[in-house]
């Protein structure tokens, strides 16, 4: 079961485009994803501050997704498929 995080928090996925260190016109991709509070997102700006003070490449863009608040619901049945 999904441990209970205060309003505000959500899974949330960035998508980072980087230029390449050896060969800066190619981007390549990372993705990051945890828990952060949305919309001020403390953790992904720690991450990319980060990335910016301690690693080769510089950012091109990032894209963010984050999940919506999530409702957990009991079944009412169940069945196997072969």
């Amino acid at each position: 079961m999904a441990e209970a995080r205060p309003a505000g928090w959500r899974l949330t996925t960035a998508e980072i485009l980087y230029h390449m260190p050896d060969h800066p016109h190619l981007l390549q991709t990372y993705v990051w994803q945890g828990w952060d509070l949305a919309p001020q997102f403390p953790a992904l700006h720690e991450f990319l501050t980060f990335w910016q003070r301690e690693l080769d490449g510089p950012l091109h863009s990032v894209r963010l997704g984050i999940t919506r608040q999530a409702v957990l619901r009991h079944a009412d049945w169940q069945a196997t498929l072969h």
